[in-house]
């Protein structure tokens, strides 16, 4: 009797401990969605909103004052307050119009991944059979295949241009997102409100359209702000190899690309493009992980 007395307080204490991680864990997610998602915001308010009262034209060269240094330096002007780069152009102001493309080729890069591979990985997961088998072995291919490949092969046969970087973008973004949708269509398959549903007699299309998919947004939604990351990354890439924004557009990328050569005694050039990237990257990619988290409820009991 005394031993089972003292048990309960034993399981108690253990269920206490056990669940005083979890709930840390929660809090934890929920902070750093809140701490994401207004420096994000701010970031895209900065760029996006038009500041042009304190800002040079960033495509206005100036020959006399090439590679000056930051304010906070030895020699530097709180006129640039970044600098300048190799012709004379104002680091600050290329760091917010290359901002403005960069962040849009993030957002469309997203959407045209996303629409197919969502779109692919639900007619895999719903249909599954054979439909599912190819599929599954297409996605395979495709994740096997380094998405420098791919872009060497469309941009030396199309050239290189924004409609170019979409459709790299589109093709190298599909697959990650199909396989994600799939396996949650597959769960959402075997549910018992779609079997009531195929047993009351719903056509499989009604189905899809109007219970499957509504129960996708939250994964694509946080599926969507993760593509964000990985299409400025892409961009980034094949613009400092120099495939991707060319002159007289401006990205952070191509910015990046400009600076390689200066980086020994200009680094400024290179540097603030890079942790402009990496910011806005990380800050992205940590609110995609909350909110793919918030909506796997798998990941929400850990």
């Amino acid at each position: 009797m005394t031993d089972t007395i003292a048990a309960v307080p034993a399981e108690s204490a253990a269920a206490t401990m056990s669940g005083a991680p979890r709930k840390r864990r929660r809090t934890n997610r929920t902070s750093v969605f809140w701490l994401a998602l207004p420096l994000v915001l701010l970031a895209v308010a900065v760029i996006v909103l038009p500041m042009t009262g304190w800002l040079h034209d960033p495509n206005k060269q100036n020959l006399d004052n090439t590679l000056a240094p930051p304010a906070f330096l030895d020699g530097g002007s709180w006129s640039h307050p970044l600098g300048t780069g190799r012709l004379g152009q104002d680091i600050l102001a290329q760091l917010v119009a290359g901002g403005r493309l960069t962040l849009f080729i993030g957002f469309v890069g997203a959407l045209v991944a996303i629409g197919p591979g969502t779109l692919i990985g639900v007619t895999a997961g719903y249909c599954r059979g054979w439909v599912d088998v190819v599929i599954s072995r297409v996605i395979d291919a495709q994740l096997a295949l380094p998405f420098i490949l791919i872009a060497l092969a469309v941009i030396a046969n199309r050239g290189s241009s924004l409609p170019v970087l979409f459709l790299v973008l589109a093709l190298t973004g599909w697959a990650p997102c199909a396989r994600v949708t799939r396996s949650v269509a597959m769960s959402l398959r075997e549910r018992q409100f779609v079997m009531g549903l195929r047993a009351a007699g719903a056509s499989e299309l009604r189905i899809v359209a109007r219970h499957v998919l509504p129960n996708l947004v939250g994964t694509v939604v946080a599926l969507g702000s993760l593509q964000v990351g990985t299409a400025i990354l892409v961009e980034s890439a094949l613009s400092f190899l120099g495939m991707g924004i060319l002159p007289p557009d401006i990205s952070w990328g191509a910015m990046l690309s400009s600076g390689q050569d200066v980086l020994s005694n200009a680094w400024w050039v290179a540097a603030f493009p890079g942790l402009a990237i990496t910011a806005v990257v990380l800050m992205v990619n940590l609110l995609g992980d909350a909110l793919l988290t918030h909506n796997d409820p798998r990941k929400r009991r850990r």
